[in-house]
């Protein structure tokens, strides 16, 4: 299994509107590297749901429910989406403050790679976030 972590902006699409939609296609990506990521989930594969620009802080965990396939918002086939639906909710948001306090992180595409709007997360990136985040994973 692999773990990423998903981009969206509370005000454009929010965790609480994803849970209530029960899935959705992740749409709109128009970065080759973000792309790449894209291409490369995987079914069952899990992703952290972090809200950008406001608020700035992963919230939950999405699951990928169908790999990649071509984005319909757009005739370029270049451009792929992924299916994803709501995993379990995080008890406590993980600030992305405290991410960029933690020597730990200092790899992480979040950090790194800021402006991407899908990216990569380590194994133990992704469980001591969870860990953080009041989330069990059996």
């Amino acid at each position: 299994m692999n773990y990423w972590l998903i981009k969206s902006e509370p005000s454009a699409y929010s965790w609480e509107q994803f849970k209530k939609d029960k899935k959705t296609d992740w749409t709109g990506v128009r970065n080759y590297a973000a792309r790449n990521n894209l291409r490369d989930m995987k079914k069952g594969d899990l992703a952290f749901f972090y809200h950008s620009n406001e608020g700035m802080e992963i919230v939950g965990i999405a699951k990928v429910t169908k790999e990649h396939f071509q984005d319909h918002t757009t005739e370029e086939t270049a451009w792929l989406a992924v299916e994803f639906a709501p995993y379990k909710d995080f008890k406590n948001p993980v600030k992305l403050e405290a991410l960029k306090k933690d020597p730990f992180f200092k790899n992480m595409d979040l950090i790194r790679l800021s402006r991407l709007s899908t990216g990569k997360v380590s194994e133990t990136e992704f469980f001591k976030i969870c860990d953080m985040g009041g989330v069990t994973l059996k």
